[in-house]
C-alpha cells in the first residue's frame, strides 16, 4: 500500500488534473473507487457548482450549496459530501487497486468526509492518491503519520506512480518524496 498526494497553486486547476489521471487509469484497466471533481459554471454567478463523481462510474452527487451571491462562507454541502463518501466506502468495499480523493480538505482535517475511506483503503492495502492544498498539508502529513510520497502535479508523473510495475511508461518517474 502507498499514499501519494499533490497539489497545485492555481485555484481549482488540480480537479481537472485528477480527472484526467482517473480517465487514462481506467483506460489502462486499473480498477478505481473514489471521487473526481468537475465544476460546471452557473450562469449569472462568480461561483460554480461543485459535482463529485463516484468512481468508477458514477453516480454524481452536488457537493455546493448556493448560499446566495453575497455570501463568504464555506459552500461544501456536507449531506453531498457524506453521501459521495457513502458510496465510496461501497465501492471499496469490491475492491478496487487505487482510492483518487480529489481533496483532503477542511472536512478530512477534521477526521471527516473521505479520511474514513483513506484510512479504509490502506488498511486494504489499497493504494491511495489525494490531492491537498497548503491550508490542509500539514493536517494529511499528520494524518499520514509521516508516510507518503508528494508528486508533482503532473499528469504523467500521476499516472506513472498509480502504476508502477508496468514498463510501458515512458516516463518511469517515482516523482518526489
Amino acid at each position: 500500500m502507498r499514499l501519494a498526494w499533490t497539489k497545485t497553486e492555481g485555484r481549482g486547476d488540480l480537479d481537472p488534473l485528477l480527472y484526467d489521471v482517473a480517465r487514462d487509469l481506467q483506460a489502462h484497466g486499473l480498477r478505481l473507487a473514489g471521487v473526481v471533481q468537475v465544476n460546471v459554471e452557473r450562469p449569472g454567478s462568480e461561483r460554480c457548482d461543485m459535482d463529485a463523481i463516484v468512481l468508477p462510474n458514477g453516480p454524481t452527487f452536488r457537493i455546493s450549496q448556493s448560499l446566495g451571491a453575497a455570501s463568504r462562507g464555506c459552500r461544501l454541502d456536507p449531506r453531498g459530501l457524506e453521501a459521495a463518501v457513502g458510496t465510496t466506502m461501497a465501492r471499496l468495499e469490491d475492491g478496487a487497486d487505487l482510492l483518487i480523493v480529489n481533496k483532503f480538505g477542511k472536512q478530512e482535517a477534521l477526521g471527516r468526509g473521505f479520511r474514513p475511506a483513506i484510512a479504509a483503503a490502506l488498511e486494504r492495502g489499497t493504494d491511495v492518491l489525494v490531492g491537498v492544498n497548503s491550508l490542509n498539508l500539514g493536517a494529511l502529513r499528520a494524518f499520514s503519520d509521516g508516510v507518503g510520497t508528494a508528486l508533482p502535479p503532473d499528469r504523467d508523473v500521476l499516472v506513472a506512480w498509480a502504476r508502477p510495475d508496468r514498463s510501458d511508461d515512458a516516463s518511469g518517474s517515482q516523482g518526489a518524496g
